[in-house]
């Protein structure tokens, strides 16, 4: 069975139910916590009461410097919604690890933003190096990812669309709300991935609300292909795509074709406009709620929550 483990500033506890136990380890890294697992089993078998997991504030379980990659368009709903027909080719991104934030930290829409996204995504964190050159199939799993992780891929629409910059667009700070729980895996969960349910609500209105069922580039065959150009340490972390359900979605088909006759400049005030009117974009005062888990409990992710304000 999976461990839930929770960072705070005070070091690393197992989660058992509404109690937390204290792991006895000098890790301060996610990394360090990885190479200290027997530390983890043994706060897990305690017998210890533990403290209540509502007393603690929770930093992300990902602790940074790291690598922060993510898939691009990973989700047949996600798809749909952003125009793509076909088939479509797999895509990686980084973000800035500095935009990794803690699950109840506010996500802070710099001055310049308008259109701000949210996007809920399985996190994998990596357990052992992956070196360039690694296939991974399916039954290597568990020797490359040691844990999964809740995060929102905070996205600037207005920055990512004119400036074609995903960099920039996702990598402000507090743009990778990540957490509450590490979740770290025995080799028999692995089994079990698929069936995690992926959902966001925003001020309690569903968002987004699917499985991984949905996925079309398996993480399998994600670390496969990343490790053509990418070596992965542990501690890194791979965002494995969204669901459909964000505030961006492509517009109808007619009326791409009449703004395709458009000068770019006419084109692109026209669909700004538009977007503005859009009431899913995340403003000022807004709370951002998102889980992951299996139906039947294994494996549990608990729960995010990220209000949202202005910067100031």
């Amino acid at each position: 069975m999976s461990i839930n483990v929770l960072r705070t500033s005070d070091g690393w506890w197992v989660v058992r139910g509404d109690r937390a136990v204290a792991v006895d380890t000098d890790a301060v890294t996610t990394a360090e916590l990885l190479a200290d697992r027997d530390a983890v089993r043994a706060a897990a078998a305690s017998g210890e009461p533990g403290t209540p997991v509502a007393g603690l504030a929770a930093l992300s379980p990902v602790t940074t410097p790291c690598r922060v990659v993510a898939q691009m368009v990973n989700y047949r709903s996600h798809a749909r919604d952003s125009g793509f027909t076909g088939e479509i080719p797999p895509a990686f991104f980084r973000k800035a690890s500095g935009s990794v934030s803690g699950p109840d930290d506010a996500v802070v829409r710099p001055a310049h933003v308008r259109l701000l996204d949210y996007e809920i995504e399985l996190g994998l964190v990596m357990g052992a190096p992956l070196p360039v050159g690694t296939a991974v199939e399916e039954a290597d799993l568990p020797t490359y990812v040691a844990g999964l992780v809740i995060t929102d891929d905070v996205s600037a629409r207005d920055v990512q669309l004119t400036r074609t910059q995903f960099y920039e667009s996702k990598s402000y700070p507090t743009f990778t709300p990540t957490g509450p729980y590490l979740a770290l895996l025995e080799p028999e969960d692995f089994v079990h991935l698929p069936d995690l349910r992926l959902r966001l609500s925003v001020n309690g209105e569903p968002r987004q609300d699917r499985t991984l069922a949905d996925m079309i580039v398996r993480p399998a065959r994600a670390l496969t292909l990343l490790a053509r150009f990418q070596t992965l340490d542990p501690g890194d972390l791979l965002l494995t795509g969204t669901p459909g359900g964000t505030a961006l979605k492509a517009p109808p088909k007619a009326v791409e074709k009449i703004a395709s006759l458009l000068p770019p400049a006419i084109k692109w005030k026209a669909f700004f406009k538009a977007q503005a009117r859009n009431p899913h974009y995340l403003r000022d005062g807004d709370v951002i709620t998102a889980t992951i888990a299996t139906p039947d409990g294994r494996i549990d992710l608990g729960e995010q929550r990220t209000p949202v304000t202005d910067a100031r």
